[in-house]
């Protein structure tokens, strides 16, 4: 019968869900054995081969999941390449007593093993860390760059070239406040509002998301940075005096933290998303793999957890991690039981943005105006304000300096690509967003549903990674704004392991069992080709969802050039580039 296989092996060099200590990990598959028998006998042979290499303060931890494990065993930070062949061999082992081979030497496994941790070692890198340490700053590192203290306080090195901690003057080296960001749906967003929060009060900001990295509101890379690597690269700019990192679980999964260090940390909400991912099968796993931020904050870091998800509330009181509640609702049983125990609580109360403490309510600003929440109808985006303005006070920002940032910020092109930008033209409204989620779908839906149009059309489509179950759901969500008409995209570029084809039709017949009738749905061969076509069966009076993944630039740009053009529906559409 199909053995226990390998799926992946890697470094862990930050907190991560299994454990706060680096180290290495490797994903396996069952198969058809005994999942727990192949645990125990990793964990055996792991500790034998840690014992033989002289690591006998490190753990081998386990977590297992349907139709496999994580295996990580923790490491020492400087020989973490060696450390996944210490994992690699206590696998090794497992897999030939599963296999009823001759087993592995461990002697002779361990002398080779030895040899290369004495090859990897770098006694400076430690030093350094622990001199950071001593100096109570943050010590950040990679295979290229070494580096203590955080923005304008950091000083970097290359990895090869790290300097004796005695030569460094550490007297000008420090931290900078630092705000870590994660959640399903919201992140960027309500980065992009702590980073108008902290201009406004006249500091420098860097900022990393899924976007790209920022300083000062200057792009210095376009790209997904949400990942460790976007973290740490913000903060070792000499600019920065305030840094907001988006955190993906991605990253959080693949690597860990990028930092270690930070005053706050949000997790927005949690949804169904990429399930099935790094053993990630359902949503209580996507908040426990969200809440890893935690590990970052030190004693007076403040964990903000957002109340109205029950999923998220049951997963952070299994932690007994402290928290600052946050909720819409002003009567919600966390917030008034927090209150009354003398906690800050962040909520709306007679439709304005209030913090709520122990000496009194203090009214942060009118919902309304904040231009994001489309005067309250977005009711993600009075999320985000709220989430933005709960880690704005953890930086040290003012109530006058966070309402100024929170008016400042209109949701446009310019300041949020791709996330609640509206456009009208000549009587056509359109809404561009990257609604990728049912749980993001049905917040955008229902605020959709509810704007006055003659006739409305959606965009949709999918990744391949997504489950089937999340695939349906999307288009379950996308069906509560009564579509009259829906265009379906393929999306040959996230296929990732999928048939074309089987995506569009498994939303089409997810639309057809909620009562869409066949002439009111068409297919596009490419997001680009569904916008078009979407402008195209435009007249005024319409409104056109257009959630988008693969072209948002390129549509961006389209939707400018007819802004300046003065577009009329029914002219000719200009060609792409």
């Amino acid at each position: 019968m199909p053995g226990p296989t390998l799926r992946d092996s890697r470094r862990l060099p930050g907190p991560n869900l299994i454990t706060e200590r680096p180290g290495a990990v490797i994903d396996i598959a069952t198969g058809e054995s005994d999942l727990q028998e192949v645990v125990s006998a990793w964990q055996l042979h792991a500790r034998m081969i840690l014992d033989a290499v002289g690591w006998r303060d490190e753990v081998a931890v386990a977590r297992e999941y349907h139709d496999g494990a994580s295996l990580v065993v923790t490491a020492p930070i400087d020989v973490l390449y060696a450390a996944t062949e210490v994992n690699e061999w206590a696998w090794e082992a497992t897999t030939a007593q599963h296999a009823a081979r001759a087993g592995l030497e461990l002697d002779a496994a361990a002398t080779r093993l030895r040899r290369a941790i004495a090859d990897e070692r770098n006694p400076a890198l430690l030093a350094i860390r622990d001199a950071a340490a001593a100096h109570d700053v943050a010590f950040l590192w990679d295979d290229d760059i070494v580096t203590v203290g955080m923005g304008a306080g950091s000083h970097s090195w290359e990895a090869h070239a790290v300097p004796d901690p005695r030569s460094v003057d550490w007297s000008a080296v420090h931290d900078v406040p630092v705000a870590l960001v994660t959640g399903s749906n919201g992140k960027t967003t309500t980065v992009r509002l702590i980073a108008a929060m902290a201009r406004a009060s006249g500091q420098v900001v860097g900022m990393s998301c899924t976007d790209g990295l920022y300083v000062d509101g200057e792009l210095l890379d376009a790209g997904d940075w949400s990942g460790p690597g976007g973290g740490r690269a913000i903060l070792r700019d000499p600019r920065v005096q305030i840094g907001v990192l988006e955190t993906a679980r991605g990253g959080i999964l693949r690597r860990g933290l990028g930092v270690d260090r930070a005053n706050a940390a949000i997790v927005t909400n949690v949804a169904a998303d990429h399930l099935g991912e790094w053993g990630i099968e359902d949503v209580g796993a996507i908040a426990d793999a969200k809440l890893v931020v935690r590990r970052a904050l030190g004693p007076d870091g403040m964990l903000v957890i957002n109340a109205d998800d029950p999923t998220l509330v049951n997963h952070t009181l299994a932690l007994d991690t402290p928290v600052t509640w946050m909720s819409l609702r002003a009567d919600h049983e966390l917030l008034v039981r927090a209150h009354a125990g003398g906690q800050t609580v962040y909520t709306v109360i007679d439709d304005a943005f209030v913090r709520r403490t122990k000496a009194g309510d203090i009214r942060i600003l009118p919902v309304a105006e904040a231009p994001i929440t489309i005067r309250g109808a977005a009711q993600h985006n009075v999320y985000n304000a709220l989430s933005a303005i709960a880690l704005g006070s953890a930086l040290g920002l003012s109530d006058d300096t966070m309402a100024v940032g929170l008016q400042s910020f209109g949701g446009s092109a310019r300041e949020n690509p791709g996330r609640g930008n509206f456009f009208s033209f000549n009587g056509v409204q359109v809404l561009v967003d990257f609604a990728h989620n049912p749980h993001g779908m049905d917040a955008l839906a229902g605020m959709v549903a509810k704007i006055p149009a003659g006739r409305r059309l959606v965009l949709i489509g999918q990744a391949g990674d997504r489950d089937d179950e999340s695939i349906r759901g999307l288009a379950r969500a996308l069906w509560q704004v009564h579509p009259d008409r829906v265009v379906i995209k393929e999306m040959r570029k996230y296929l990732r392991g999928r048939e074309e084809g089987v995506i569009p039709k498994m939303i089409e017949d997810e639309l057809l069992s909620c009562g869409a009738s066949p002439d009111r749905i068409e297919h596009a061969d490419t997001e680009w080709q569904g916008v078009r076509r979407a402008l195209t069966w435009a007249k005024p009076g319409d409104f056109l969802f257009l959630p988008l993944h693969a072209d948002r630039d390129h549509v961006l740009d389209l939707m400018q050039r007819l802004s300046d053009s003065d577009w009329a529906p029914g002219e000719p559409l200009p060609a792409l580039d």
